[in-house]
């Protein structure tokens, strides 16, 4: 990997429902999204090495939206997922249980287009919304 960003949270459930939140359509329609004013409008996910995912994000008062999607590298349960993004970057989400607590750590590399401080506080954003949403099912 490249330069990469690296952000971070506790989460206060178990590693197994984190894992579920984080690769279920279902759950990321619910979590992915950086601020009240955006949503996840479409979320496929084929978890496996060499499978591919593609998350549609949007503003809600329809002003934009963009696709993010990419191919898994790596996939270890309940532990590690890597993948390479549609524009080539890759990135890494680790998952480390500590009983009934999991912490999760995700490096990415920035892309050429916004500041890093930026990408770094949206994807932050989109994690603690991740952690908000987990804790409260």
């Amino acid at each position: 990997m490249k330069t990469s960003i690296t952000i971070g949270t506790t989460v206060n459930v178990p590693v197994e429902k984190v894992w579920d939140c984080w690769n279920t359509p279902e759950h990321i329609y619910q979590w992915n999204n950086a601020s009240p004013y955006w949503h996840t409008l479409a979320a496929k996910n084929d978890l496996r090495i060499g499978g591919r995912f593609s998350f549609t994000m949007a503003a809600k008062d329809g002003s934009f939206s963009f696709d993010f999607g990419g191919t898994y590298t790596e996939v270890i349960l309940h532990q590690r997922i890597s993948y390479t993004m549609n524009d080539g970057r890759t990135a890494e989400v680790l998952f480390q249980a500590n009983g009934n607590l999991t912490v999760i750590s995700e490096m990415f590399e920035p892309e050429s287009i916004n500041p890093a401080e930026m990408q770094q506080a949206g994807w932050q954003a989109i994690l603690d919304n991740f952690k908000r949403y987990t804790e409260s099912i």
